[in-house]
């Protein structure tokens, strides 16, 4: 029986690999996240340490390996020897060490427990709060509910593509891109990752230049699209930036988040009334070893108290190494609340077109979702506005309950999506 929550810890669940017994590795791991060092100090009281020491709250070994997955030049100076003992441990931390401080929070449970001598792994999995102390740090702005209500779309998902102004497109091109993705349907554009304020496209001559492409096209058609612009940069830069979009009267931004950090979130999120798009680039250096870093479910929990409303999660079959489970994990992780309200809509990108729908929908159960497709939409035989159009209807499909297949031969935007990607995709 799992033991019970103290609604003044917070908890953290971790994977250890260790040639020591890993209840004498999880001991060190609490001392050394709280008010213990490697040996008892001077003034480390059993009052102190009742009131400020982390606790172990459970400990599983689950197997072991012959080599160690990590170097580790502690362990060779002892001469110590296999196997490698890996277990779950789960950890609880008093919530008045830490305070509502991100960072600090951060610190606590994916600090210096990377660094022990003790262990060859060490990968932090979950993060679980207590609501009251969730609602201390910043809620999304926006959050699905939120972005819904700037599109304008109720119920569907948003579909959407990329645009590369870093491959040379200037202001004028990039805006002429945008008006013709506007006029093919879609709901959502953004920029990539690795473009923010090019010499050959500066922000603000494209926000200028796609916000009055956009606001012309809202005048015409009554539809709105969402442009996630990239202003990725120092802090004070970037609240330039978003009042420029602001009072072009865009309705989102996108922040690469691992370059920038949580203060820089927390302030921007503070100081602006933009949806934040938050962009996920350089997670897999924290994710790819399985014995090192940390799982999306432990990241999308710290970045959801800096006030994001979207996360990126990949795509199903994409071109990303991540697997189809991982990716359907981290959609759900940021479907789940942590505190009534404050779900952040999954962003799913990389190699998605009409055939990667039934089972992105089928995994998540739900159409609260950004779904991104580049080549989906820009490469489809019939051009973008039929690869928006088979877009959706294989979500309707989807939604629906009807294969692809049957729905394509009433469809001709799906069936040439079909026989374009499919046979390239296998």
């Amino acid at each position: 029986m799992a033991a019970a929550m103290d609604n003044n810890r917070f908890y953290a669940d971790y994977l250890i690999e260790t040639p020591l017994d890993p209840s004498q590795v999880a001991e060190v791991m609490a001392g050394e996240q709280s008010c213990g060092t490697f040996v008892r100090v001077q003034g480390e009281t059993e009052q102190l340490r009742e009131r400020a020491r982390a606790v172990v709250v459970s400990v599983e070994e689950i197997d072991s390996v012959a080599t160690p997955s990590l170097p580790n030049a502690w362990q060779q100076r002892q001469n110590m020897q296999g196997p490698w003992r890996r277990a779950k441990v789960k950890i609880s931390f008093p919530i008045d060490n830490v305070g509502a401080n991100l960072p600090t929070l951060a610190a606590t449970v994916a600090g210096n427990l990377f660094d022990l001598g003790e262990v060859t792994g060490m990968r932090l999995l979950s993060l679980s709060l207590p609501e009251h102390y969730r609602r201390q740090f910043d809620m999304p702005r926006h959050g699905i509910a939120g972005t819904r209500k700037l599109t304008g779309m109720p119920q569907a998902p948003l579909l959407g593509t990329i645009i590369k102004p870093n491959v040379g497109l200037s202001a004028v091109q990039t805006g002429e891109l945008v008006t013709q993705l506007c006029e093919a349907g879609v709901d959502f554009i953004k920029d990539d990752e690795v473009c923010a304020n090019p010499v050959h496209a500066p922000l603000e001559e494209r926000v200028r230049e796609v916000m009055k492409r956009v606001r012309a096209y809202q005048d015409k058609s009554g539809r709105r699209v969402m442009v996630a612009f990239n202003i990725t940069d120092e802090l004070d830069a970037m609240r330039r930036h978003a009042d420029l979009v602001e009072r072009e009267g865009g309705s989102c931004i996108m922040v690469g988040l691992n370059w920038c950090g949580f203060s820089a979130l927390q302030s921007l999120r503070r100081s602006s009334g933009l949806a934040i798009h938050g962009h996920r680039n350089g997670f897999g250096m924290m994710s790819r070893q399985p014995a090192l870093g940390m799982s999306f479910s432990a990241y999308q929990s710290l970045w959801r108290l800096s006030g994001v409303d979207h996360l990126h999660v990949h795509g199903l079959d994409g071109k990303f190494s991540e697997f189809n489970d991982e990716v359907v994990q981290s959609a759900r992780d940021c479907l789940t609340p942590m505190a009534a309200g404050d779900e952040v809509m999954p962003v799913f990108s990389s190699g998605q077109w009409a055939g990667t729908v039934p089972a992105t929908f089928a995994a998540v159960n739900s159409t609260d979702v950004i779904f991104l497709s580049g080549g989906g939409i820009l490469a489809h035989p019939d051009g973008a506005t039929a690869g928006v159009a088979s877009l959706r209807q294989a979500w309707e499909a989807a939604r629906d309950g009807v294969s692809l297949q049957e729905r394509a031969r009433q469809s001709p935007e799906l069936q040439r999506a079909l026989d374009f990607f499919g046979p390239r995709l296998k």
